[in-house]
């Protein structure tokens, strides 16, 4: 019986990368991949999925009025769902990825964060973390060596960010892997706490 996964780690733990190099293992094994991504994420081109170590792979764009179960039906015959920052897919999109594991007994591997900037769930990632059968955690270190959590928000400066809204598009450039207690203490440093 197929599983509704979800492995979701801090900015910079190779979320990507490894969705990337999961999709070439079943392709390698004469699988039929299905590769979503939400329509929210557009760094790298609308249906480019590409990682920081350089693995980029077209994927199929789903945009939140889009039912994926539809959408997979009308796109072909596919042995297995593998979905990059899944934590941008609405709740009900999330049902409907269960669906598709349940009822057409396909593997579904969801790969995001968890928390935004200020460790608030995303909605996906709530659901994911409702439903997932295998909830898996990449993990990332903060620059104090502990395990990294929170996926703080920066300026240009390096000054944490802790207003605005939830989605903010960006890299190295907007985020910053860190341990609950350092960004606690950098917050308090910066008046923020």
């Amino acid at each position: 019986m197929a599983k509704l996964y979800f492995k979701y780690g801090a900015m910079g733990s190779s979320k990507t990368a490894q969705a990337l190099i999961t999709k070439f293992n079943y392709e390698e094994l004469g699988f039929k991949v299905w590769l979503i991504k939400p329509s929210t994420d557009t760094r790298d081109g609308a249906d480019i999925i590409r990682s920081r170590i350089g693995l980029e792979a077209h994927a199929r764009v789903i945009s939140p009025e889009v039912n994926i179960i539809d959408a997979i039906h009308s796109t072909g015959c596919f042995d297995v769902i593998i979905a990059d920052e899944a934590q941008f897919f609405t709740p009900e999109q999330i049902d409907q990825l269960r669906l598709l594991a349940d009822d057409e007994d396909l593997p579904v591997l969801c790969f995001g964060l968890r928390t935004d900037f200020m460790t608030h769930f995303f909605p996906g990632a709530q659901r994911l973390m409702e439903l997932a059968d295998s909830i898996t955690e990449i993990k990332t270190i903060c620059s104090c060596g502990k395990k990294a959590i929170v996926n703080a928000r920066i300026d240009s400066a390096g000054h944490l960010i802790t207003e605005g809204s939830q989605v903010l598009l960006g890299g190295n450039d907007s985020y910053i892997a860190m341990c609950h207690k350092c960004w606690m203490e950098q917050r308090r440093k910066e008046g923020k706490a």
